[in-house]
């Protein structure tokens, strides 16, 4: 291809972001890849030798980003595109949720993606070109009970990605927030850390939704091959969006939910306008 780019994936050993890496890959792109082990290092650069590029990283030490990203932009390149992909799911009903459950939420899905921007805005900034990818999920916008922390972490996601699009695009950088609905992936099954069942009731509301999580993992409507070719025409584009949905699950559940938030406004609508000075 002749338009081949310097890619940086977080999160590349499963999932997602392996699926990502991959379509990358064939499509003629070099990748540099984060992985928590050794061993996902070694099986990720010889899935592509010259061209996939490990970097051991956890995104959650905040102090070992901006060095590790340094290193892998004097062996690999400039970075053109950085795709914040790591992250976990959290389940578990906010009363019987340690705050160390959401510490560690945020420190992963929040901190650590921001951390990854700030290693590779300084030369985005200094070239005048760049692409931000932060892979958010349709709960960054619709709820659901049971995923309280999950939801937060990925709403304030959201948010940075369009505040920080406004202050860069001025600077020929581009800031997407990519917005997955169910995809077949480990997220619902073994990467996602539950908290323990403690009070009564909640029962009704949680158990249901336990129950059919863990029964729909490895049957979710979506295909990760089919994400990762959204993601190169998303990064192929002169103007991407702001934010793209991917899946039917996603469109529909947003649109759902813009259509009862207009509905909810006009219900309080006078309310809202009797606050203002007259």
């Amino acid at each position: 291809m002749t338009d081949a780019k310097i890619i940086l994936i977080t999160g590349v050993s499963s999932g997602l972001g392996k699926a990502f890496a991959e379509a990358a890959l064939a499509a003629g792109h070099r990748v540099i890849g984060t992985v928590r082990r050794a061993e996902a290092a070694a099986a990720f650069e010889a899935s592509a030798p010259g061209s996939a590029h490990a970097v051991p990283l956890d995104v959650a030490d905040f102090d070992a980003v901006a060095p590790a990203i340094a290193r892998a932009e004097q062996r690999v390149g400039p970075i053109d595109v950085l795709v914040n992909n790591a992250g976990y799911g959290h389940e578990g009903i906010l009363e019987e949720s340690p705050l160390d459950d959401l510490e560690r939420q945020f420190d992963t899905n929040v901190f650590g993606a921001v951390a990854m921007i700030k290693a590779v805005l300084p030369g985005m900034r200094q070239r005048r070109r760049g692409h931000i990818v932060n892979v958010t999920s349709m709960g960054g916008f619709i709820t659901m009970p049971g995923i309280t922390y999950y939801c937060g972490s990925k709403f304030a996601l959201e948010g940075i990605s369009e505040a920080l699009g406004k202050e860069v695009k001025p600077l020929g950088i581009h800031v997407t927030a990519l917005a997955p609905g169910q995809f077949r992936t480990d997220w619902a099954g073994r990467s996602m850390q539950r908290t323990e069942r403690s009070i009564a009731d909640y029962d009704a509301v949680m158990d249901p939704i336990r129950a059919a999580r863990q029964a729909k993992s490895g049957n979710q409507p979506g295909d990760p091959a089919k994400a990762g070719r959204a993601l190169m025409t998303l990064i192929a584009a002169e103007a991407p969006p702001a934010r793209l949905y991917l899946g039917a699950d996603a469109l529909g559940l947003v649109a759902d939910k813009i259509a009862a938030m207009q509905a909810e406004i006009a219900a309080w609508k006078e309310v809202s306008l009797s606050t203002d000075f007259d």
